[in-house]
């Protein structure tokens, strides 16, 4: 890892000044063939000038992390992503932006596919999507022609039924096993229902196809983590709908096919319903399907509008907004502590705005505020795996869909992935609701890491974060405005604890903003330098600036940041 140490010289200016970004200018040189290559950075202070921190420029903010329990936790594979099956002919506002993106023609051996997933060792990666209820699996018995996707008028969402065929199957698992991705998998569960009004299907599930190709992936050993039932069937459903009495009696069959063919050993999970959430819908599902049947709760979450609402930019920045889904997460999760405790709440799709995204904001260094914010919100009501619509296709991909370079949100998701834990932290934050916190256990090492959202757009926040251990002593100090920069230097101590008082404890600081100062910028500077793919085209290494834990926490406008704390005393970080 390379780390940098800043003296409070440079950090701080008696004149009131800070720095206001760094460029590191990364300089190779080999240390022989076979050793490691050694880095060095210089700071470039032709091109990164100090800027003025005047009164009105900044506000204070506490953050008070309780580190005594854990409120909630995730899973290890958290982060998550889709890959849809929409053919380049589905398109929204006069624009097509699949192209070939889908499960059925997606180039499964570009490399920059294949290096994206790696990095994050393991992506999770959810195959599902709109048209999955109208997906036959080309199985030895399918009885009908194995053809993809057409426009139809008439049919579900504009488009026939389309067929995967099990050399394309086999291909896209060799991709999976090559680049060790944990696998969640989207069932057809229309096939042999009956549409008894609009809108509304009947009948149970004719799940013979499904079996087969089941049965086909244990006998090829692919290792399918989990089998997802349907897509956004639930409630009164997004075209199609089926009632969950129904539903749940198709999941016993299901979990009974999967138990009959997987046996004891490695039985992947089954989850559902893949929809948007319905309390009353929901909670029986849970009553009906009974004990240990379905082991998560997949829900859709689209809270930022039309991909076509010029409001989608303000919504994002909107904290009060923001926070309204926070009701959904907490009611998903009494409804599964109520009526089914042997479940686990997941997000199974998620992409901002609907109808295949915004151009003008998913793919831009903006949306990365909506979807941390979102990972942290989900986070804190027990939210096992969250996936994003989409890894590749329409224009919320993490990656491009022409080039395969990843967008902003593909390094949020990285940088969540590397340092965020399993277990999540309770935290109070004074000051204005413009800057979000969340704090989880640190990945793989001690003490905790903090993720900071400023959402003003002129408002940088000096933030002081406290352990809840210290709390009292450290209100002592008072938070005053003072003329003088120094001062701002003592009121905003990072109390983090007794292992800090030595004086020579540091934090890693990760500053994500965008290029030029352009919220709409398709590129992210981390640590003011811009993230973009090596001479060899692999994904950038996502390094920290190491800081004086003792030194303030500046957090300009627009702008996030990842801290880590290695030696914060988080007892629950310690078990």
């Amino acid at each position: 890892m390379l780390t940098i140490s800043f003296p409070e010289s440079i950090l701080a200016y008696r004149d009131t000044t800070v720095i206001d970004c760094l460029i590191p200018a990364l300089l190779p040189s080999d240390s022989g063939s076979g050793s490691m290559r050694l880095w060095s950075l210089f700071l470039l202070p032709l091109l990164c000038l100090p800027a003025r921190v005047r009164s009105e420029d900044y506000a204070d903010a506490t953050v008070i992390v309780r580190g005594s329990e854990t409120i909630a936790s995730t899973s290890d594979e958290f982060v998550c992503a889709t890959i849809d099956w929409w053919p380049p002919e589905k398109c929204n506002y006069d624009q097509c932006p699949w192209e070939r993106a889908s499960v059925l023609n997606l180039d499964l051996t570009n490399p920059l596919l294949a290096k994206a997933i790696q990095a994050f060792s393991p992506l999770r990666i959810r195959v599902g999507g709109s048209l999955q209820d109208q997906v036959l699996y080309g199985t030895p018995n399918l009885g009908l022609p194995c053809d993809p996707f057409t426009k139809v008028s008439s049919g579900l969402f504009g488009f026939s039924q389309g067929c995967i065929t099990l050399e394309r199957w086999d291909d896209i698992n060799d991709m999976f096993l090559k680049t060790g991705a944990v696998v969640t998998f989207g069932l057809n569960a229309l096939r042999g229902r009956q549409q008894t009004r609009k809108g509304v299907w009947g009948g149970p599930w004719n799940s013979s196809n499904a079996r087969e190709f089941i049965e086909y992936t244990v006998l090829k050993n692919y290792p399918i983590d989990s089998w997802e039932f349907g897509n956004e069937l639930s409630g009164s459903g997004v075209g199609a709908s089926v009632s969950a009495e129904q539903y749940g009696k198709d999941l016993v069959e299901l979990q009974t096919i999967i138990s009959e063919l997987y046996g004891d050993s490695n039985k992947p999970l089954v989850v559902a319903p893949g929809g948007f959430y319905d309390q009353k819908w929901f909670a029986q599902l849970l009553d009906v399907s009974g004990p240990n049947v379905l082991n998560a709760m997949t829900h859709h979450i689209y809270n930022l509008g039309a991909g076509n609402d010029p409001q989608v930019p303000n919504r994002i920045l909107n904290p009060q907004y923001l926070s309204r889904t926070s009701d959904t997460f907490r009611s998903l999760q009494l409804t599964i502590q109520r009526h089914g405790p042997w479940s686990a709440p997941w997000v199974g799709e998620s992409g901002g705005a609907y109808n295949s995204g915004s151009r003008l904001v998913s793919n831009t260094f903006l949306n990365s505020f909506w979807y941390l914010d979102q990972l942290g919100q989900s986070a804190k009501y027990d939210t096992k795996v969250y996936c994003r619509q989409t890894l590749i296709g329409g224009n919320y991909g993490l990656l491009d869909t022409e080039t395969f370079v990843p967008n902003p949100d593909y390094y949020s998701a990285l940088l969540w992935h590397q340092l965020m834990g399993t277990g999540v932290l309770s935290v109070d934050i004074s000051g204005s609701s413009y800057l979000r916190a969340y704090v989880h256990c640190a990945k793989q090492k001690g003490g905790v890491t903090l993720l900071l959202l400023n959402l003003h757009r002129t408002m940088g926040f000096m933030v002081s974060v406290r352990n809840d251990l210290n709390v009292n002593l450290a209100e002592g100090q008072g938070i005053r405005r003072d003329s003088a920069f120094v001062h701002g230097l003592k009121r905003t101590v990072s109390w983090v604890g007794s292992k800090a008082s030595d004086g020579f404890s540091k934090r890693e600081e990760y500053h994500l903003s965008s290029k030029d100062g352009n919220p709409f910028a398709r590129t992210m500077l981390l640590n003011g330098a811009p993230l973009e793919l090596t001479e060899d085209g692999g994904i950038p290494s996502l390094y920290p600036v190491e800081v004086s834990v003792n030194s303030p926490i500046y957090v300009a406008p627009l702008t996030i940041a990842f801290v880590v704390f290695p030696d914060f005393e988080a007892e629950a970080c310690g078990r």
